[in-house]
């Protein structure tokens, strides 16, 4: 995990850099730099506009007495958005603005829900029922912090996952 970040951190700004000299020697410093600030506005725009719309869908869900679901990871994912397009460059600006254009959002939310899928399936994540009452992730995190209940079930070594979901008492309303 750290040496992909180590990548992300020092290979995506090398290859940002190169693309603006490129683009630099092409059009002239003038209209690389129109170009960085127009799409950074216009994404912070559209950023603004769809957070918008994700933040009342949020809301209304919860107002109906529901937890938001689909709703709240399209809104995570307009503020994933706003935060890349933020930062300077040709290739997150891009990557900005396709994450605010919902159906990009919604394919890749169905990405993520397949690769998911697959992982529970192939055992590499796990999800089991913990009448404990704790809910959360676990596998190379050591000790799971916030574990409650009489018996915490211990944790697991190794590269897996496991997703504990707390399981609800229909008796206790």
């Amino acid at each position: 995990m750290l040496l992909r970040l180590f990548l992300l951190f020092t290979i995506v700004p090398v290859v940002e850099l190169a693309l603006l000299i490129q683009i630099g020697g092409l059009l002239g410093l003038g209209p690389t730099l129109l170009l960085v600030m127009g799409t950074g506005f216009a994404g912070a725009w559209l950023a603004r506009r769809e957070g918008l719309r994700g933040w009342l869908a949020v809301r209304d869900e919860l107002q109906g007495g529901q937890l938001p679901g689909e709703s709240l990871v399209h809104a995570l994912l307009i503020l994933a958005a706003g935060v890349v397009l933020i930062t300077p460059g040709v290739l997150t600006d891009i990557a900005g603005i396709l994450l605010l254009v919902p159906p990009v959002r919604r394919r890749l939310i169905a990405r993520v829900r397949d690769w998911l899928g697959r992982q529970v399936a192939g055992g590499t994540i796990r999800v089991v029922r913990d009448p404990g009452g704790f809910s959360g992730l676990h596998g190379d995190f050591g000790t799971r912090a916030g574990a409650r209940g009489p018996n915490p079930p211990s944790t697991r070594s190794g590269r897996g996952r496991e997703i504990v979901v707390e399981e609800s008492d229909p008796d206790a309303d």
